[in-house]
């Protein structure tokens, strides 16, 4: 009998988590444990720094396409990990992927209907309530938000542009060499780009043309006369 073969997903909420490993370790654990209980062979894994709410993950979209390529099951550690959202979970059991989450490996395709529903369900109602408690405070005269984040807020723009400007100067030898020979149609360069494992300014792997669109017209305003004269200025 052959080895059953595995691919990996780990997810966590937010940057700190992932740069922290805070909760990748109990993931890993957990999958880990599954793995080795079933006698099987955990090929590859893939970790994602994204919010639940968020459906365009590029590392779990590879994910799958490795399984698929190779016969493999997806596994994850808790079925919140991938989404809190229903309509995710369906186009995900739409894919025609095998998966396993390791704290429900007997879950069929109604049970994770349901858990999914029931955590979408509770996501809704905290936020309702949120709203309603600043509904309510409003209403009261309470002054709500952080009065010093009208004066951090600029500064973070600021800093937002220029790390943007920065990877733009970067890139813009790299977007030159591959044009040579003359300006390429923006879904090649993103296809060569992506092939050469370059990150997108927002740190994915995955290119389109939109967005080599974008860094063209930004690394085009840097090098104008006028960025020169601000520059200088």
């Amino acid at each position: 009998m052959s080895q059953k073969l595995f691919v990996a997903y780990y997810r966590v909420s937010t940057k700190a988590q992932g740069v922290s490993g805070l909760g990748l370790d109990a993931q890993r654990e957990a999958v880990e444990r599954y793995v080795a209980g079933v006698s099987g062979r955990l090929i590859a894994s893939f970790e994602e720094v994204e919010s639940g709410k968020r459906v365009d993950r590029v590392n779990l979209h590879a994910a799958l396409e490795l399984c698929r390529t190779a016969k493999a099951t997806l596994v994850i550690a808790k079925l919140d990990r991938l989404a809190r959202n229903v309509s995710f979970i369906s186009r995900l059991l739409d894919a025609r992927v095998e998966f396993i989450a390791a704290d429900m490996p007997s879950a069929n395709r109604l049970t994770i209907h349901i858990v999914a529903a029931i955590a979408e369900y509770e996501r809704e109602q905290i936020s309702e309530r949120v709203k309603g408690a600043l509904r309510a405070a409003i209403a009261r005269g309470t002054p709500v938000g952080n009065p010093a984040a009208r004066h951090v807020q600029p500064q973070a723009v600021a800093a937002a542009q220029r790390d943007a400007d920065d990877y733009a100067r970067r890139m813009a030898p790299v977007l030159a060499a591959h044009e040579v020979g003359g300006a390429l149609p923006l879904t090649r360069l993103a296809q060569q780009l992506e092939r050469l494992g370059y990150e997108t300014p927002r740190g994915h792997r995955h290119w389109s043309a939109m967005t080599v669109r974008n860094l063209k017209q930004r690394i085009a305003t840097l090098q104008s006369p006028s960025s020169f004269m601000e520059e200088a200025a």
